[in-house]
């Protein structure tokens, strides 16, 4: 069996001309990438969160632009940083 990784969470984001792979340690740290790639202006589409279970790569969640975009505090301005 593969042994676990030091880093067992996984985000994969995905949009039009972009691919990108990060690990981190805890399913807190991989959300808060999330929040920060999927954020703002980001050309990011989607984050694919996975997990490593029973010795391999699972899904766990799909979290999409929009949702991160809806969920974040607005003003009559735009967006609260």
């Amino acid at each position: 069996m593969t042994p676990k990784p030091r880093k067992p969470w996984r985000v994969i984001l995905t949009g039009p001309d972009v691919r990108a792979e990060s690990d981190h340690t805890s399913e807190a740290k991989a959300y808060a990438f999330v929040r920060a790639a999927l954020g703002g202006d980001s050309p990011t589409e989607s984050a694919r969160i996975e997990h490593w279970e029973d010795g391999r790569w699972r899904w766990f969640e799909t979290v999409t632009a929009d949702e991160i975009r809806a969920a974040q505090p607005t003003d009559e301005t735009g967006p609260v940083t």
